[in-house]
C-alpha cells in the first residue's frame, strides 16, 4: 500500500513536470469554450497587476501590460462553409464587472444581446453586450475577430493593452454563436508587472522568502556555533533540530530562486518549484514528528518509542504525501489567481491529518508532565511546561488564523483584497519559524545539554512505576524454637546457670 502511494506521488510530481506550469505566460492548447446561458466563454486568466506611472504606449515595453501573441480559433470543418458572428476577447478590471452583461425588463441578465434588448436599441443581436467604464475611460478592453467562408481558423489580432491602473484583471474569450459550441482556441497571453512578470499576488512573496532566508541563515549560525562548541554533548534530539534547521535554509533559498526566475522569465521554473515543494514538506513532516516525539519524552525521559515507532512513522509518510501532492498542485499546478474547488478535496486530509498531530501530541505532553511531575525530576519538568505553553500558544494562534483565513477568502469571492492575500502563507511560515525558534533556545546546545538528555534506568517511563514489596517470611510454630531466642549458658562443670543459683541459696 506504502509503495503504491509514494508511486502514484511520483507519477503525479512526473507529470507536472513533464506539462509545465505558466502563470504570467498564460498558453492555451486546444482549450474548449463552454456554455454559459447564451454564451459560450473560455476564461483565459485572472491576475492582480499594479500600474506603472505614465503607462503608455510607447513605455509599455517596460511597464505592465497584458499582451496576446498568436491567438488562434478553430471550428470544425463541417461548418466552415459559412461565416460567423464575431469571437472577441474582452478585459476588465474587477470593479467594472458590472458592465459586461445586461437584461431586458430586469429578467435574466444575459452576456450576448437578446431580441428584447435588441429592440430596446441597447445593442445588436448576437453581440456582446458591454458599457464603458465610469471609472477608467476606455475600459473595458474589447476586441474580436470572424470566421470568413470556407475558413477553418481565424486569428485575433496581436496586441498590447497597458496597464494604467492597479486591480484584478480578467480576460475571457466570448461568442454567441451557437454553431460553434465545438470552438477550440490556442496560443498565449503575457501578463507583465512593473518589476517582473510575477503576479501581483505574489509579487511580495519574492522579498519575503529573502527575508526568511536571511532569518533562518542567522538561526543557523546560533545553532551550529553552539552545535561546534559543545558537540561532546549533543544527544539525538539536538541532531533532529539540526535536520530542521538545514531544511528550513534550503526551502527559504529556493523558493526565493524559484520566485526570482519566474519573475525574470515569466515562466515557472518547474524543477525549482518541485524542490522547494519537497523541501518544505520534508521539514513540516519532520517538524511534526518531532515535536510528537517530544511530547512522548524521546531521548528526555524515554530511550526509544517502543511499540509506536510503526505508527508514527506510518503517520508521518501519510501526512508527507497528502501534503506534497497538495502543495505541488497549489504551486507548480495553478496558471491563475484563481483557487480552484478541487483544491477542498486535497486541503481537507491535511487538515484531519494536522488535528490528528495536535491531539497525540497534547495527549502525549499530558502524560509525560504527570509522570515528571511524580518523580520530581524538576529540570526537565520546567523545560516541558515551556515547551508546552509555547506549543499552546502556537495552536491557538493558528487557530484564530484559520478563522481569518476562511473570513478572508469567503468576503472576497472577486479577488478584489488580492493585494493583501500574500500575508495568508508568509504567516504560516512566520509562526512555523517562531516555534522552531522557540524550541532551538530550550534545547540549544549547552554544557548542561546531558541534563536534559536520557539518562538512564531511573528515567525510564516504560517501566512499571509500582513499589516491589517484600514478601514476609512465614510465622514461626510454636514447636520450633526462634534462632534469636537465647539459650541457658552452662558453667564449666555442666550446671546450668538456674543450678548454680539455686545452690548459692543453699
Amino acid at each position: 500500500m506504502t509503495t503504491l502511494s509514494f508511486t502514484v506521488a511520483a507519477a503525479i510530481v512526473l507529470a507536472i513536470v513533464i506539462i509545465g506550469v505558466e502563470a504570467s505566460v498564460h498558453e492555451y492548447r486546444g482549450e474548449r469554450f463552454v456554455s454559459k446561458g447564451n454564451s459560450f466563454v473560455f476564461h483565459g486568466g485572472s491576475e492582480g497587476v499594479y500600474s506603472s506611472a505614465g503607462s503608455s504606449e510607447q513605455d509599455s515595453a517596460t511597464g505592465s501590460f497584458i499582451q496576446f501573441e498568436k491567438i488562434i480559433f478553430t471550428r470544425p470543418k463541417e461548418i466552415s462553409n459559412t461565416s460567423s458572428t464575431s469571437v472577441h476577447a474582452i478585459v476588465f478590471e474587477v470593479d467594472d464587472r458590472e458592465t459586461i452583461g445586461g437584461s431586458a425588463y430586469g429578467g435574466q441578465r444575459a452576456v450576448c444581446c437578446t431580441p428584447d434588448l435588441s429592440k430596446l436599441g441597447v445593442c445588436k443581436e448576437g453581440e456582446i453586450i458591454h458599457r464603458q467604464s465610469t471609472k477608467t475611460p476606455g475600459w473595458p478592453q474589447v476586441f474580436g475577430t470572424l470566421f470568413e467562408v470556407d475558413e477553418v481558423v481565424a486569428t485575433l489580432p496581436s496586441r498590447k493593452i497597458p496597464i494604467a491602473e492597479t486591480g484584478m484583471y480578467n480576460l475571457y474569450f466570448i461568442h454567441c454563436d451557437p454553431n460553434l459550441k465545438d470552438l477550440s482556441v490556442d496560443g498565449k497571453t503575457v501578463w507583465k508587472n512593473p518589476l517582473g512578470y510575477l503576479p501581483g499576488r505574489m509579487a511580495p512573496l519574492m522579498n519575503f522568502y529573502g527575508f526568511m532566508s536571511l532569518a533562518f541563515v542567522i538561526l543557523g549560525i546560533f545553532w551550529f556555533y553552539q552545535y561546534a562548541r559543545f558537540w561532546k554533548e549533543v544527544f539525538a534530539l539536538q541532531n533532529c533540530i539540526t535536520l530542521v534547521i538545514t531544511l528550513g535554509m534550503f526551502e527559504m533559498a529556493l523558493w526565493y530562486f524559484d520566485y526570482a526566475e519566474f519573475n525574470e522569465t515569466g515562466v515557472r521554473p518547474s524543477g525549482t518549484t518541485v524542490w522547494a515543494v519537497t523541501f518544505g514538506v520534508v521539514k513540516r513532516t519532520v517538524s511534526r514528528l518531532i515535536i510528537l516525539m517530544v511530547a512522548m519524552g524521546y531521548g528526555v525521559v524515554r530511550p526509544t518509542l517502543g511499540g509506536i515507532t510503526s505508527k508514527v512513522a506510518m503517520l508521518g509518510a501519510t501526512f508527507f504525501l497528502a501534503s506534497e501532492v497538495l502543495e505541488l498542485v497549489e504551486n507548480a499546478g495553478t496558471i491563475s489567481d484563481l483557487s480552484g474547488k478541487a483544491r477542498l478535496f486535497l486541503v481537507l486530509p491535511v487538515a484531519l491529518l494536522d488535528a490528528f498531530f495536535i491531539l497525540w501530541i497534547f495527549t502525549s505532553l499530558s502524560a509525560t508532565l504527570n509522570k515528571l511531575q511524580a518523580r520530581r525530576i524538576m529540570a526537565k519538568l520546567d523545560m516541558y511546561r515551556k515547551f508546552t505553553n509555547a506549543l499552546a500558544v502556537a495552536v491557538i494562534v493558528s487557530i484564530g488564523w484559520i478563522c481569518y483565513e476562511l473570513y478572508f477568502k469567503s468576503t472576497d469571492v472577486y479577488n478584489e483584497n488580492w493585494q493583501k492575500a500574500w500575508i495568508i502563507p508568509a504567516f504560516w511560515q512566520i509562526l512555523s519559524y517562531s516555534l522552531l525558534f522557540v524550541i532551538c533556545v530550550l534545547w540549544a546546545p549547552s554544557q548542561n545539554s546531558m541534563r536534559y538528555a536520557y539518562s538512564g534506568d531511573s528515567e525510564d517511563f516504560d517501566r512499571d512505576d509500582s513499589l516491589v514489596l517484600i514478601k514476609p517470611s512465614p510465622v514461626p510454630s510454636n514447636d520450633f524454637r526462634s534462632i534469636t531466642e537465647t539459650k541457658p549458658l552452662q558453667s564449666d562443670n555442666g550446671l546450668r546457670d538456674d543450678d548454680l543459683g539455686e545452690e548459692k541459696t543453699a
